[in-house]
Order: C-alpha cells, then structure tokens, then sequence
C-alpha cells in the first residue's frame, strides 16, 4: 500500500514534550514485534488465568473490603432484566432515582422475612468496619435533619459506597441498605452505588407516621407475593384521601390500595384502614429461587481472545458469525491495534462456555484464539481496564540524520527522558484508519451533521487499489447497487457486507442510510464519532502547547483528583485556573486536561478556548449538540491529561546478525542492533505515541 501522505502530515506537525534528539528504527516488523495484552480492572494481565475472586473491588476510598465471598444459596432472586429494578419498579415516577440505558444494573431483593438482623449480617459480610460506620452515620445525620426540620440546603447530599464489580453483589447491598434504613435510595451506575435521601420517605411522613412509613417502605422494596400493607385505622376521609393520592401516584404502577371498615366499628363514625398490595400483572411469578433464577437469566461468557494481524472488528464480525449471534452482543474494555498480537478481555451473551469451546479449532484458521473461557453475570463496557502492557521490538536501529553521537547512549537517553518527563498523550494514528482517501474521523464529522447518505459513502470509497474489496467499493459508488456489491464483496469483510445488506432492503435514502448503520453495533457507531472528537483533541494539544509551552496559565484546565488514570472524572473535579493560581505556579503541567468534545464539558477560559470555538465553527458544528437521536448516539464528552508517563519499563539492547549482506563477492556478517522494551500504559494511551516520543521519530 503506497504511503498515506496526508496521514503522515497529520501526525508530524505534532508536538513532542522532551528534547532529547531520539533515533530511528523500524516497528511491527511482524505482528510478534508489537504484543499487547489488556490489564483488568485488578491490574492482572488478562493473559494470565483470572483471579478466583473475579468480583475483586478497586481499591477506592470507602470501598468494599475483599472479603469471603457471601453465601448466596438461600437468597431468593427476582426475575432479570436490562434495567435496574428500584423498590418502585414499574412504577411513575421511579425513573428518576436511577441512571438510563446500558448502566443500569438488576437489584435483587432480599426479602422481609428474614428481618433486620440478617439485614446487617449481610451489610457486614460485604462492608468493611470503615464503611460501615460512614454509612450509618450518613444514615443518622439524614435522620436528625429531618427530625430538626432542617431543610437540605442545595443538592441533595449522598454517600458512595464506591464500586462494586460482583452484580450480584450490588443488587444484595441495594436491597439490604434499603431494608436497613427505608428512609434512604441506592442509586446505581457504572458500578458504583451511591446512597441519598429518599425523599418520597420524608413526604409521607407528612401524612402518617414515621413508623408506618418506615414498614411500607420496607414492604415494597421485599416485593413479597401475595402480601399486603395496611396503614393504621384513620377517621378522617380527606386525610385517606390524601394517602390514597399519595400511593398512587407515586408507586400506581406497582400496587393498588383500596380501604376497608374496621372489624366491630361503631355505624356513627366508622375507622377505616387503608391496604396496599401488589398489582397481580406487574407481579406475578417474579419471585424466584436462585436455581430458577441461574436457569433463565441472560448467559454471559467471558473469554481472553488472543488476535494476530487482525482488525478488531472483523475477529468480532468472524466469532459472531461461527457462533450465530449479532456482533452487538460482544462487549470489550477497549480496541486493539491490527499489526500486533493483542490479547484482551471479552464477554459475548447468549453464548454457553460449552460452545464457545466448540469453536476453537475454527478460529484457529484467522489467527484467533480464546481461553481463560468462564461464566459470568454482566457484560464488559468500554473503558472498563486498569490500562496495556506492551512487549516491543524495535529492529534495525540508527542513528538520526547528521547525528553521530554513540547510538546506544542516544537510546539510553531517550528511555529515560520520558520515562521521568513522559509524552504528549495523543490519540494514536490507529484511532483513525490507516486509509490514504478516508479517515475514521470524517465519517464521524458526518454523522454529527446527520449527514447519513454521505457518512455511507466515505465508508464506502475505495483506496486506489486493484483488490476484491476495492473493486466492490469502486462498483457501489458507480451504481449504488448494494445487491450487485454484495455479490462482489469477500465474505470476511463482516461490516462492509452487513451495511449493503440493510441498504438493499432499504435503500439508498437518507433513511435507508440510517436504518445501515443499525447494522452496527452501539460501540462501532460511536467509534467514528469518538474519531473525530479525538482527532479535534490532537489539534488542541498541540495548539495549547504552542501557545503557552510547559506553563500552567490563566483559564487552564486542570484535574484536582490525585490519581487520575483514565478520561472519566466528573466536572467537579476539573477546576479553572485564575490568575492568582497562575502567578503562584500552583499547579504543573502534568495536571493540565483538555477536554474532548462533547455536551457535558467545559472549555478553557483562554486562547485555547477560542480556538474549540473556531474549529467548532469551521466544521459546521456552531449548534451542534454532540446527539444524534436517529443513530441513537449521545457523546458526553470528558477530558484527557495532555501529558502522561509510561510504567514499569524495562528495556534491552540486541546485536543480531544479518548474513545476507555481500562486499565484492565475499561473504560477511553485519550486526543490526534491536531495543526490546515493555511498560505499561493508563487505559487509552497509546505504545505509538510513546514511541513517537522516544525515538522522535514519526511512523
């Protein structure tokens, strides 16, 4: 494939960070030059057989302690679902405790009859001491401001329990926390639970008392068939009337309430008790054991697949289609390169262990392997890695240009300047496409513009090159004839031929375009418009860094949090520079973020700012929303260190011998020196750039 011109301007009008004068050499040489291998969320190598305790917690403030696992034989288990079950389940209202889409998580109930003490045997098998007496007192301060008539000034206050990677688990905290203290919600996403006031709670204690308040909260959260809950016997009928109002039209979906006399009343001024129960359709058989349960909840699988010279989404669209699944129902913690031997941490759904097995010998044939193969209980998401280890080889080294200083104390230099300075941590040239005509970004600049018919044919314009693939691109751009293109398209090229199949049954249209790219999944819809985020990132780094240097400055952001490994800190944890901060260098540069595009971001309050503004606006993106309802795509955004350092590194030096080189007819050998070197990097940090770095070389 001829050199993509474009592509290397791109990437050598990029920054570097240090000023060491590098060397040169050649990288991914072969796939076996360039290994990666995914570190879990316990820092292991995925490569390794997995730790037995696969619901290990990171190792966060007020965490979990790693405690014997909980005996779950005797819990009862409520039917499964994509979402979060809250203790108002089903029902109006409800939705606002809890996060939408694919982070919701199932919570299970515990039920009440196995009363409060069990309760906190449960919440002391599973919180550590130091927890524990957080929650309770997050609990009891809760309590007196409500008591004290203290209204909770601003947000409503809440107390993480951090994050809890066993579902399982977390659906048992959720129930037993709320069994426990009725008066407060669990909220749960990525992970993490989060415990707040429940405010519902504190409202009805306006209409009756705290007590009955207090057990028809816990009746609901234990969701116990067939029970039922009455309020205490009440004269006043305006003051049922409220309480009827109240229950319905916060948990109608849920129950129903009707009142009934009380037994021997007096005809003159009759009690009558208000009773709550379960709705029959919205219950019914939602009770479980745990071995009903295991037998009809969703099957997760998790493997490690092991891929040579080979792009991620065609080893995906190649296990999909041996397996007769979709590939949306793969999920992986982040995409690896093509050129190397990539080892990674994957979960397929409606997939038994038994027969991903069964499928071994044939993905041998692509350069596929998958081991370390188990049953779990929830699929993976992106991002969910500690970071990648990389193993290198670096062959045929020399000297820069015009340099003739000794080449191994230049590599030695080179190694231990961004090990202590580190590098510009830029997206890599593989989160673009290695295309000469069409980059990644670009067709996700399309779709942000909901640009549907063209984001089509950007993926479909051919390279300038005579092969099969090619040929069925050049002939669809000619004709717009996806059933001829499918005839001429290879069967390995999985997306390729998954959107000519829906834009055949569709067509051409704006909406046949859009209706195509559902034939992807989520994450490879997202992918492109994450392309072009990242590619705008890259031109701000080196923008920022142009302008003001290694300086800290004046509307700068930075990250306040002291052990920042990935992109995904929240907005109050990113503060502004002021002037004063800037005069006193109070922060370096190392803390300096910018953010990646998205609706949920700020901007820095200096020329850098203005520049996002401008390129915003040359891209035709003034309005946009980073939201593209159609494609059901939304992009937060969040923010990147501009600078970063590689770990654990380790380096080698080795002479080799090449006896092919001849001189005036006689034979002699020549040595060739070759770098091995392995660190690790955060998750979404690139070995490239690193190298880049290092070598001040551009590859």
């Amino acid at each position: 494939m001829e050199e993509d011109t474009d592509f290397r301007i791109r990437f050598s009008s990029l920054c570097f960070v240090t000023d060491h004068v590098g060397f040169r050499g050649t990288i991914k040489s072969s796939p076996s030059d360039f290994v990666v291998i995914e570190i879990d969320e316990q820092g292991q190598l995925v490569n390794k057989a997995p730790s037995k305790l696969i619901s290990k917690v990171l190792p966060e403030p007020n965490n979990f302690a790693k405690k014997t696992k909980l005996d779950l034989q005797n819990l009862s288990f409520e039917e499964g679902s994509n979402q979060e079950v809250s203790i108002f389940a089903g029902c109006s209202g409800a939705d606002h405790y809890y996060q939408s889409g694919s982070e919701r998580e199932d919570t299970i109930s515990d039920g009440t009859s196995k009363g409060e003490e069990e309760t906190v045997d449960v919440l002391g098998t599973l919180l550590d001491e130091k927890t524990n007496e957080l929650l309770n007192h997050f609990a009891c301060d809760i309590k007196e401001k409500w008591n004290s008539k203290t209204e909770l000034i601003g947000s409503s206050p809440e107390f993480s329990l951090g994050r809890i990677l066993d579902k399982n688990q977390r659906a048992i905290l959720h129930s037993a926390i709320r069994q426990k203290f009725p008066f407060l919600i669990t909220v749960g996403k990525n992970s993490e639970i989060v415990v707040k006031p429940n405010l519902e709670y504190k409202e009805l204690c306006h209409l009756v008392s705290e007590e009955e308040a207090f057990d028809f909260f816990k009746y609901l959260d234990a969701k116990k068939e067939n029970s039922k809950f009455t309020f205490k016997p009440d004269t006043n009928k305006d003051h049922r009337k409220a309480v009827h109002h109240f229950v319905n039209k916060k948990f109608g979906n849920l129950v129903e309430t009707k009142s009934f006399p009380e037994l021997n009343h007096s005809a003159g001024n009759p009690n009558v008790a208000i009773t709550v129960r379960f709705r029959e359709k919205t219950h019914k058989h939602r009770k479980r054991s745990l071995f009903e349960y295991q037998d009809r909840k969703v099957i997760y699988t998790a493997f490690t697949l092991r891929k040579e010279n080979l792009e991620m989404f065609e080893a995906v669209g190649f296990l999909a289609m041996k397996l007769g699944v979709i590939p949306s129902d793969f999920s992986y913690a982040g995409l690896k390169d093509k050129k190397a031997v990539t080892y990674q941490a994957m979960v397929v759904r409606k997939v038994t262990p038994e027969r991903l097995k069964n499928i071994e010998k044939e993905i041998e044939k692509k350069r596929m392997n998958v081991f370390n193969i188990r049953s779990i209980d929830d699929s993976l998401r992106l991002g969910q890695l500690k970071g990648n280890h990389f193993d290198i080889v670096i062959r045929n080294l020399k000297n820069q240009i015009n340099d003739s200083a000794n080449l191994k104390d230049r590599i030695l230099e080179a190694i231990e300047n961004v090990k202590n300075k580190g590098f510009v941590n830029y997206y890599g040239p593989q989160r673009f496409g290695m295309g000469r005509k069409v980059h990644t970004d670009q067709i996700g600049l399309a779709l942000l513009k909901s640009e549907m018919v063209e984001a089509v044919k950007l993926f479909l314009t051919p390279e300038d090159l005579d092969d099969p693939v090619n040929r069925a691109k050049k002939y669809f751009l000619q004709t717009e004839d996806a059933k001829g293109t499918l005839s001429l398209m290879p069967e390995f090229k999985v997306r390729e031929r998954a959107l000519l199949e829906s834009l055949h049954r569709f067509g051409m249209t704006e909406e046949g375009c859009i209706q195509a790219w559902f034939s992807f999944p989520h994450s490879m819809r997202i992918f492109y418009v994450h392309a072009y985020s990242s590619k705008i990132w890259n031109e701000a780094v080196s923008y920022r860094l142009g302008t003001y240097g290694s300086r800290v400055v004046e509307g700068d952001l930075v990250c306040l949090g002291e052990d920042v490994d990935d992109e995904h800190f929240p907005n109050n944890k990113v503060h502004l520079v002021t002037e004063e901060e800037e005069s006193a260098n109070t922060y370096a540069i190392h803390q300096v973020v910018l953010p990646v595009l998205g609706y949920n971001i700020q901007y820095p309050k200096n020329k850098v700012g203005q520049w996002y503004q401008e390129i915003l606006s040359r891209d035709g993106l003034q309005t946009c929303r980073f939201k593209v309802p159609t494609l059901k795509l939304n992009v937060p955004g969040c923010y990147r260190q501009i600078l970063k350092c590689p770990h654990n590194v380790s380096y080698q030096l080795k002479e080799e011998r090449d006896t092919d080189v001849k001189m005036e007819g006689s034979h002699i050998d020549e040595a060739t020196l070759s770098l091995l070197i392995s660190f690790d990097l955060d998750a979404s940090c690139y070995a490239t750039v690193c190298l880049r770095e290092i070598m001040k070389h551009d590859f």
